[in-house]
């Protein structure tokens, strides 16, 4: 095997070391975060307000500075070496911060010359485009609506054609259509090797869209961990049963399987592992028919990331 036969992995597209943030007024927003992000991709960060999602990418951003630590954005390091790091990001941030009297060509093409970027008209028509703008671009920012300011803003955010993308809340308050339009835009970006970190409270488009999920809490990585390896370890399947007569008390012959009994004796619950060889369920239904009860229905439940992440969140309180 040669030298080249071998796959050496790519160095992180986001790699934060030891980042702390203490404000003056003794306020710890973050403490001792590792977190390291591969390029081309996509990673949820999940926290519950306050949990200092926000803070961290401002840092990462370049926006807020750290108190101790050391963040890079493909190599570059965003303290030592701001201006080819920030270069290399782009940012839509959660509040709608844009020039009102403006237009939106003029808006999206000044953001671009920011970034040191040469003219290119043939990109900025082609992003308008895909934003669905294109027929607002001369009209001023004032008078868009609340979703083509958020499509103004994700256009700002692209003008420079940043390697590495953060999403900050990007389909709070937005349209059905909106946010449809901008996770296409998302996958198309992925397949093109744009790195995108989101944070978002639409817990379904993290388990639709994510490769990786992070959870912050208290300004402290809880979990990283692989969507389909967390779904797998920290997920339950359930199968509830309805039963007749209502369980009243359960009996000892059904203690081995733990089961949650409702309020009014009519569902018994029983958790289980999908994936092991022997669920249980069989010697179940055939313990309850022993012990006297007529199974009536019965269904399965399967725990969603927001199931996972409330867990979590609890966990870490």
């Amino acid at each position: 095997m040669t030298e080249t036969d071998i796959d050496v992995p790519l160095p992180p597209a986001i790699l934060v070391e030891g980042l702390t943030k203490t404000y003056a007024s003794g306020f710890s927003a973050l403490s001792g975060i590792d977190l390291s992000i591969r390029p081309g991709e996509i990673f949820a960060l999940l926290g519950p307000n306050g949990a200092g999602k926000t803070t961290l990418i401002s840092i990462i951003c370049g926006i807020v500075t750290a108190s101790t630590g050391r963040v890079t954005a493909n190599g570059f390091d965003i303290a030592a070496q701001y201006r080819a790091a920030r270069r290399q990001i782009g940012l839509v941030p959660q509040e709608l911060t844009v020039g009102a009297f403006e237009t939106v060509w003029n808006t999206v093409t000044f953001s671009r010359g920011l970034f040191g970027r040469t003219p290119d008209a043939a990109y900025i028509e082609q992003l308008l485009r895909d934003l669905s703008l294109w027929d607002k671009r001369d009209s001023k920012i004032v008078t868009l609506s609340g979703g083509m300011k958020r499509r103004v803003m994700i256009a700002k955010a692209l003008s420079h054609q940043p390697s590495i993308l953060f999403l900050d809340e990007p389909t709070a308050g937005v349209d059905v259509e909106l946010r449809r339009e901008m996770w296409e835009m998302v996958r198309r970006l992925r397949e093109r090797g744009v790195t995108i970190l989101l944070t978002t409270h639409y817990i379904e488009e993290a388990e639709e869209m994510a490769d990786r999920i992070g959870v912050i809490n208290r300004g402290q990585i809880v979990l990283v961990e692989e969507k389909t390896a967390l779904m797998r370890k920290l997920g339950k399947t359930q199968l509830v049963l309805d039963v007749a007569p209502p369980c009243t008390e359960l009996p000892s012959a059904l203690d081995t399987w733990a089961l949650e009994r409702s309020e009014d004796g009519t569902t018994l619950t029983y958790t289980y592992d999908a994936q092991g060889a022997d669920t249980g369920i069989a010697d179940l239904i055939r313990a309850i028919g022993a012990a006297g009860f007529a199974i009536r229905g019965l269904q399965t439940r399967q725990s969603s990331l927001e199931d996972i992440f409330v867990s979590l969140v609890r966990s870490a309180s």
